[in-house]
């Protein structure tokens, strides 16, 4: 099964950014969809963005609307999530997925596989 590892995790100052990355171990991700959760403390795992194999579907979550992005790197096998203007509340544990296909097929999907998570720490 794919085996994804983000990094880009870490504190950060409310209103800052971070950039988030999703590798594959021994695998080229041109051929999966892309889906990027958090999982804030107490609360349950919230689907933030997602991204077609190809780079040219996204779709994302009200909530992170005109901060967050996502993009694709071919070159270097990696998705991005650039994320902006960070809240405290945004303090969580942000994991990729992959599905399968062109399109996201949703984290219930067959075949999701799961990164181990990387910790974002919104504070003073």
């Amino acid at each position: 099964q794919l085996q994804l590892v983000e990094s880009g995790g870490g504190l950060v100052q409310p209103g800052g950014s971070l950039r988030l990355s999703c590798t594959a171990a021994g695998a080229i991700l041109d051929f999966y969809a892309i889906g990027w959760f958090r999982q804030a403390p107490g609360k349950e795992r919230e689907e933030v963005f997602c991204i077609s194999s190809t780079g040219v579907s996204t779709n994302y979550a009200n909530s992170v609307k005109g901060r967050f992005s996502i993009s694709r790197d071919t070159t270097k096998n990696m998705v991005y999530l650039q994320v902006n203007s960070l809240k405290p509340e945004e303090t969580a544990v942000c994991d990729c997925a992959s599905t399968v296909g062109r399109a996201w097929s949703g984290s219930g999907a067959s075949g999701t596989a799961w990164g181990q998570g990387s910790q974002v720490t919104v504070a003073p």
